[in-house]
């Protein structure tokens, strides 16, 4: 009889034992949306899961980091940062967030500089909530793409002499189709796509891979994208070199006799430049060795120890191709906090910090960094990423272009004159909208595009403005109408 209870007890302890561990792994009640999840997939979850991030204040919602595979033969893996929405995650959408350079992180500026929710502090240890975090209003996925970029790796050096906008897009699709078999939860719900910068390139480019497959994938691949949105994004070579240097003169940073010789001797319409040219742009570029190029009117970082505070040798040219020949062509500052890149990056290369992450150390000679030193040659780069846009916004696809209005290197005035030769329709015209009491900016809507401006924001729009960027984001994902009234 003894024994016989023994027994009992024992099959009632396993019995526990695993009900125990299967509750560990159950998907939360929040997700209970008829997807069913196998426990290969909930512990793969489980262990990209990140749960002792150095320095975090405490919060309600998970987030998640680790590698998605891209190409098995070569081994590139795109690391990504995934973070919940603050509330009802179930029914927020999916947004994924695109830094551009090309070569620069969405995690080390996206994620943590401009709109995730952790910003490191300048004692680098500890990090800051903040408030206009936008994954208030969605499910926020930020990777660091291509291959090369922050924790992002390939195995195969030759894979170096490939890059460029194709493989770049063809890359961040596979990430997707692959990353949504890890959180097959989210693949139902609306994905948007957002970035700055020359994520003016990647964002379009990769909606426009999703669009095309979409039509013949099988449905169990296809994404449910429904729009994008580019902020002060490099759309068209010609219009943007021509708004910079009218921006400038018309912002007082240039002289007339600058501006009157760089349109003298400049043919902006043409691929390279010539010699009298890029001489006449170095009165031009030499403005922005004193002020910050990328927000005209916020101080500069001017910490002694501050790499940020050491002078960049700045932009020549005007595609990616021709970038690439200058030291320093895709680095730049961000932020309300002029040195806040310098906390970044002392934090993510940070031994604890990384293992958080889930970062694989073995797959990374150097350490991390804002934007790559590893990419050196950028292989294709269209001109013009106008036809994309147009054949997006035509089939459909919610299309808003937003532009921080103090930024001198994608001026809003390089948007205008590029969103001007799409010749799209006026719907509504020119009008004020408002945070509050306040305007936010201006916008007007064309048939098949928004287009925003931000009133005193910079390049990198959620760091200077992060309240109304959060509503901008909002807005857009909502389907409806910035307030044209004050509130």
């Amino acid at each position: 009889m003894a024994s016989n209870a023994a027994v009992s007890l024992t099959f009632l302890f396993l019995l526990l034992s695993v009900s125990l561990a299967i509750a560990r792994v159950s998907v939360p009640d929040c997700f209970s949306n008829g997807t069913e999840l196998s426990q290969e997939v909930l512990a793969r979850q489980e262990a990209d899961r990140v749960t002792k991030l150095p320095g975090q204040p405490p919060v309600e919602f998970k987030h998640y980091a680790g590698y998605v595979n891209v190409n098995e033969s070569h081994g590139r893996a795109l690391f990504y940062w995934f973070f919940e929405a603050s509330s009802k995650p179930e029914k927020k959408p999916l947004l994924l967030w695109l830094n551009g350079g090309p070569g620069c992180s969405s995690v080390g500026y996206g994620a943590a500089e401009e709109l995730g929710p952790f910003f490191p502090q300048n004692d680098t240890k500890t990090l800051k909530l903040n408030p206009h975090r936008w994954n208030k209003a969605a499910n926020l996925l930020f990777v660091e793409s291509p291959f090369g970029v922050g924790f992002s790796y390939t195995n195969t050096s030759n894979d170096f002499n490939t890059l460029g906008d194709t493989i770049t897009a063809k890359d961040s699709y596979a990430f997707l189709i692959n990353w949504f078999k890890r959180f097959p939860q989210f693949k139902s719900h609306e994905f948007y796509i957002s970035g700055e910068s020359y994520a003016g390139h990647y964002v379009p480019q990769l909606a426009e891979v999703i669009f095309d497959s979409n039509k013949k994938a099988s449905k169990e691949d296809q994404i449910n994208l429904k729009g994008y949105a580019i902020g002060n994004a490099l759309l068209d070579d010609a219009t943007n070199s021509r708004g910079m240097i009218e921006y400038a003169w018309d912002h007082a940073v240039i002289s007339d006799r600058v501006y009157d010789n760089i349109i003298s001797k400049c043919n902006f319409s043409m691929e390279e430049l010539s010699d009298d040219c890029n001489d006449a742009f170095d009165e031009y570029y030499a403005v922005y060795k004193l002020i910050d190029m990328y927000s005209l009117y916020t101080p500069t970082c001017v910490d002694s120890n501050s790499s940020s505070s050491r002078q960049r040798h700045l932009i020549k040219g005007i595609s990616p191709q021709m970038l690439s020949k200058f030291d320093g062509w895709h680095k730049r500052l961000a932020g309300y906090d002029p040195c806040i890149s310098d906390y970044t990056e002392v934090y993510l290369n940070r031994p604890d910090v990384q293992a958080a992450l889930h970062v694989d150390v073995t797959k990374k000679s150097q350490k991390w960094s804002h934007c790559s030193n590893a990419i050196l040659i950028w292989n294709d780069s269209p001109a013009s990423m106008l036809p994309t846009i147009k054949k997006l916004a035509a089939g459909g696809i919610r299309t808003w272009v937003y532009s921080g209005d103090t930024d001198g290197r994608v001026p809003v005035t390089s948007t205008r004159y590029a969103l001007k030769k799409l010749g799209l329709k006026t719907v509504k015209e020119w009008t004020a909208w408002y945070t509050s009491k306040q305007v936010g900016g201006w916008t007007i809507e064309y048939d098949g595009l928004t287009f925003v401006t931000i009133r005193g924001a910079g390049h990198e729009v959620p760091s200077f403005k992060p309240k109304e960027s959060l509503q901008l984001i909002d807005h857009f994902m909502a389907n409806k109408k910035l307030p044209q009234k004050p509130f």
